[in-house]
C-alpha cells in the first residue's frame, strides 16, 4: 500500500520511524455531470476574476481571506516554517482507556508501517505494551495543514491510527432528545427486549451495500442497451397508531425469518435495573402490601380477643360482687330473728 506521510511516532525518549497508510477505502459509484442534450462532459475551469482568464494548476497558489475581504498569500515555504513539533512527529501525549474515547470524536482511521529494520523493535514495543495494557494511546500530529488529535490502538499485529475530532468540535445533542413527556411501559421494555434477542448478532462481514449493486444492474443494463430492473414494491409506512401492536409483530416476523416458531410472545424476566416499580392497578397485590394486610389483621384478631376477655372480666366481677350482697342481707335477717 502506498503511503502518504512519512515521519515518526514519539513516544517518551524513543522515536519509530513509520509511515501512514490507508486504512479504509470506498467503493462507492461516483458519476460524472453531462450535458443532457447531448452527453457533453461538463467541466469546471478555473478562472482569475481580475485576468478574466483560465489558469493552469502551476499559477495557483494559498490564500487567507481576511475579515475584510483582503486575501493575504500564503507560500508552502511559510508553511514549512510553523512552531509545530508534531510537523513531521506523531507525539503520544498519554494512555488512556479505550472506552474513554467517545465514538463521535472517531475520524479517518491509517495503519502505521514501520519504516525500516531499525524500526522494527521500538514498533514491536509500542504494540506489545499497548496490547498488554488493555490502553490506547491518544496523540498530537500534524497532517494537511493543520495539527491533528490521534488515537493510536492495535489492529491484529499492526498500529493503526484513527484521527479524532477536537473536543470542542463535537456539537452537544441540545434541543434533540423529544420534548414531549412519554413514558414506557415495562411490558414494552420486554417486548423490546424480546426483538433485540430474536434478532441478535450478526458477523458484519456478511453486510454489503446492496444499493451499490443495485446502481451496477442499472448502469450494466443501460449499457447493454436494456432496460432497468424493476424497482420493487416499496414497503408501506405511516404514523404506528400501536406500538405494543408492532413490537409483537416485530419479534413474530424476526422469529419467522430465522426459521424459529411465532408461538407467544413471553415476558422476560424482570432485569436488574434502576427502572420505577409500575402502580398495581388490579389483579395480585404485592407481596409487601400483602404482609402489610395480614398483620392489620393479626392486630384486629388480637383488639377483638383484648376486649371480649376485658368484657368477661367485668362481668365475672359484676356476679361476685352480687353474691357477696346477698349473702350479708341474709346474716342481718337471720341475726334480726
Amino acid at each position: 500500500m502506498r503511503s502518504i506521510w512519512n515521519g515518526a511516532i514519539s513516544f517518551g525518549l524513543v522515536s519509530i520511524p513509520i509511515k501512514l497508510v490507508n486504512a479504509t477505502e470506498s467503493h462507492s459509484i461516483s458519476f460524472r455531470q453531462i450535458h443532457t442534450e447531448d452527453g457533453g462532459r461538463i467541466r469546471y475551469r478555473k478562472v482569475c476574476e481580475l485576468e478574466d482568464r483560465e489558469v493552469t494548476q502551476s499559477e495557483i497558489g494559498k490564500g487567507y481571506e481576511d475579515a475584510d475581504g483582503t486575501i493575504i498569500p500564503i507560500t508552502d515555504e511559510d508553511l514549512s516554517h510553523l512552531p509545530l513539533p508534531t510537523a513531521r512527529t506523531i507525539e503520544i501525549v498519554a494512555f488512556v482507556p479505550g472506552d474513554r474515547i467517545d465514538p463521535l470524536q472517531m475520524d479517518a482511521a491509517y495503519y502505521l508501517q514501520a519504516g525500516g529494520a531499525p524500526a522494527a523493535k521500538p514498533y514491536t514495543l509500542l504494540r506489545e505494551a499497548l496490547k498488554r495494557s488493555n490502553k490506547v494511546a491518544i496523540a498530537k500530529y500534524a497532517l494537511r495543514g493543520r495539527e491533528r488529535l490521534g488515537m493510536l490502538r492495535v489492529v491484529e499485529d499492526a498500529i493503526a491510527l484513527h484521527g479524532l475530532l477536537w473536543p470542542d468540535e463535537v456539537r452537544a445533542p441540545e434541543g434533540l432528545a423529544p420534548d414531549t413527556k412519554v413514558t414506557v411501559s415495562d411490558k414494552e421494555l420486554d417486548l423490546a427486549d424480546a426483538l433485540m434477542d430474536t434478532l441478535g448478532e450478526i458477523d458484519l462481514d456478511e453486510l454489503h451495500d446492496e444499493y451499490r449493486e443495485a446502481l451496477e444492474e442499472v448502469v450494466a443494463a443501460k449499457a447493454a442497451g436494456e432496460a432497468p430492473p424493476e424497482a420493487p414494491e416499496p414497503a408501506r409506512s405511516g404514523k404506528v397508531l400501536d406500538l405494543m401492536a408492532a413490537l409483537e409483530k416485530s419479534v413474530r416476523e424476526a422469529k419467522e425469518s430465522r426459521g424459529e416458531e411465532p408461538g407467544e410472545v413471553r415476558r422476560l424476566p424482570q432485569r436488574k435495573s434502576a427502572r420505577a416499580a409500575p402502580k398495581q392497578t388490579g389483579g395480585k397485590k404485592s407481596t409487601a402490601a400483602t404482609k402489610k394486610t395480614a398483620a392489620a389483621k393479626k392486630t384486629t384478631a388480637k383488639s377483638s380477643q383484648s376486649s371480649q376477655g376485658t368484657k368477661k372480666t367485668a362481668a365475672a366481677k359484676k356476679a361476685t360482687t352480687a353474691k357477696k350482697t346477698a349473702a350479708k342481707k341474709t346474716t342481718a335477717r337471720k341475726r334480726t330473728a
